[in-house]
């Protein structure tokens, strides 16, 4: 026997027609690529979703064609997210930061069919049309261009291909085990590998990622995810922000400090979402004006390891907490979200800190454990490091157009990362397992390195690699880059390390270079300094004999 209760199927459209149904008249803020700041609402944004899902039907797109999107954070990019997926087709976000080869093997490799690109992007993708194999449509994501026309043959321009579709279309209902959407992966090795997520799989997200001790965004808020909709959907905040018919800001191309705090003001964003970097560039612009942001209460922090000095500069200096969050493109991305439990009322303000800077606790629908390099699963007592594994709603099973499971044999994903985690399920990421340091039999955190590193006064940035060593089998070398008019030297460098880590924890040398390499999503390249810097302690010990 079933239950006898209503079936209706989980999909992304039910959110934004919820969002114009209840929030009609809830702002969307979006910043143009051309300039600019332009308003709309969450009905309007969801009628221009219907009528694109009607025109892309027209164009001869059907239900699980992919559509591509080269784009900034902006109304347009908002309308593609609900109208591809709410028409049954895949919306496929392409990072444009990727190389030539890169996004050329991601658009034939995902078989687009149609390509929206933004005003910005347009001369990439001229340069990439030739070899794009699939792709029918390209689609400029504004109004019609009279120098844009030449750019690339056929081009078509969004807001006219908007106003052929039907304004009396009506949202599908289809199984929501089909795809909503697809993100590649950013390995620094081999291809990019597609995530194909489906509509029950990104609704589940949104739904557990929003609880209490999650994003908790209500009606009441305004949201900023400066994190790119090409980012793994944004994480989810596009589907979370409509299904509570919160006031949506998106920046645009602007994501230097100065252009984001005025935005913040300018719009009282209470909660804002995104990388490390970005909230390195915002912290520097609060402090060269001298004043708090109005209305910021909240940002969340992912994509890489939150540095303590910036926790604690948000919160002493401007009011401002930080909410560390872990994922992965294989996770949707969420994996984890730190908020302390009320047992931890009664810890000092350091211990506060020390808690609040880890990755924090998986939601409901989540499951993590940690295993040695033979399997068995190693007990969560916040001590003993293992690989992490993670299972739950929203975690890839099988990579796309792969035909075997990317997952263990007992039905996990091993995500790559070292960690530990206690007894209160909090985990912290140690390193990932390509990065650890392995000296002497001991290992190194190069996270916990860089932190402190980037917490010197004159660090702008660092990178801790091991470098093959004759006798420790690695030692940690710090390549860093210093903050602009700085002057510092390797020796005030790793005084600053006394005190902090156990002597066999410094690095051995430190590297000054003016910039990191970094891959299309802004990590660091270690692999690449890896190879630069191979030969750097054995070289300095022959020089020294």
């Amino acid at each position: 026997m079933l239950g006898k209760m209503m079936r209706e199927p989980l999909l992304v459209s039910s959110l934004i027609a919820h969002a114009a149904s209840y929030h009609a008249d809830t702002e969307i803020v979006s910043v143009q690529t051309t300039g600019g700041v332009e308003k709309t609402t969450w009905s309007q944004v969801e009628c221009n979703a219907r009528r694109l899902s009607s025109a892309l039907a027209k164009l001869g797109v059907r239900q699980g064609d992919r559509c591509a999107t080269i784009a900034w954070n902006n109304r347009r990019h908002l309308e593609i997210y609900f109208g591809v997926s709410g028409a049954g087709m895949v919306c496929h976000t392409i990072n444009p930061r990727l190389s030539f080869e890169a996004l050329t093997y991601i658009v034939n490799h995902a078989e687009d069919r149609v390509l929206f690109v933004d005003r910005t992007f347009l001369p990439i993708v001229a340069k990439l049309r030739p070899a794009l194999n699939t792709v029918k449509h390209v689609i400029l994501m504004g109004p019609r261009e009279t120098e844009a026309q030449g750019m690339v043959d056929d081009l078509l321009f969004y807001d006219e291909v908007v106003t052929t579709g039907d304004q009396d279309s009506q949202w599908p209902n289809f199984d929501e085990d089909l795809p909503s959407s697809l993100c590649y992966t950013s390995g620094t090795t081999g291809h990019p590998k597609g995530v194909l997520y489906s509509h029950r799989s990104t609704m589940l997200h949104a739904l557990a990622g929003n609880h209490p001790d999650g994003l908790a965004i209500s009606a009441r808020d305004t949201v900023m995810p400066v994190v790119p909709m090409f980012h793994v959907n944004a994480w989810g905040v596009p589907y979370i922000a409509a299904s509570q018919g919160a006031k949506l800001v998106l920046p645009g191309p602007n994501l230097d400090g100065a252009s984001l705090a005025a935005l913040i003001d300018a719009e009282e964003v209470s909660l804002a979402l995104g990388v490390p970097t970005i909230w390195m560039g915002l912290l520097a612009a609060l402090r060269a004006r001298g004043t708090k942001p109005k209305s910021l209460k909240r940002t969340v922090v992912g994509g890489s390891a939150l540095p303590p000095s910036m926790f604690a500069a948000f919160r002493d200096e401007f009011g401002v907490e930080l909410i560390h969050a872990w994922g992965m493109t294989e996770t949707s991305p969420l994996g984890t979200l730190n908020q302390p439990l009320a047992r931890h009322a009664h810890l000092d303000p350091q211990s506060q800190s020390d808690l609040r800077l880890g990755q924090g606790r998986p939601p409901y629908g989540v499951q993590l454990r940690l295993v040695d390099n033979l399997g068995t699963v190693l007990p969560c007592d916040g001590k003993t490091q293992g690989s992490l594994q993670i299972k739950g709603h929203w975690i890839v099973d099988t990579y796309f157009g792969a035909t075997t499971s990317a997952l263990t044999a007992d039905g996990w994903f091993d995500t790559g990362d070292v960690a530990t985690i206690d007894a209160n399920g909090y985990m912290i990421i140690r390193d990932r397992a390509k990065d650890i340091i392995k000296s002497g039999g001991e290992w190194i955190s190069s996270v916990e390195v860089e932190n402190i590193a980037i917490g010197h006064p004159a660090i702008a940035n660092a990178a801790a690699i091991g470098v093959p060593h004759p006798k420790w089998d690695e030692r940690p070398v710090l390549v860093a880059v210093k903050k602009e008019g700085a002057t510092v030297s390797d020796a005030d460098v790793l005084a600053f390390f006394k005190e902090k880590v156990p002597d066999w924890q410094i690095p051995d040398k430190v590297v000054f270079v003016d910039a990191l390499p970094l891959s299309g999503t802004g990590k660091v390249l270690k692999n690449k300094l890896r190879e630069s810097y191979k030969d750097l302690l054995t070289v300095d010990r022959a020089e020294s004999a």
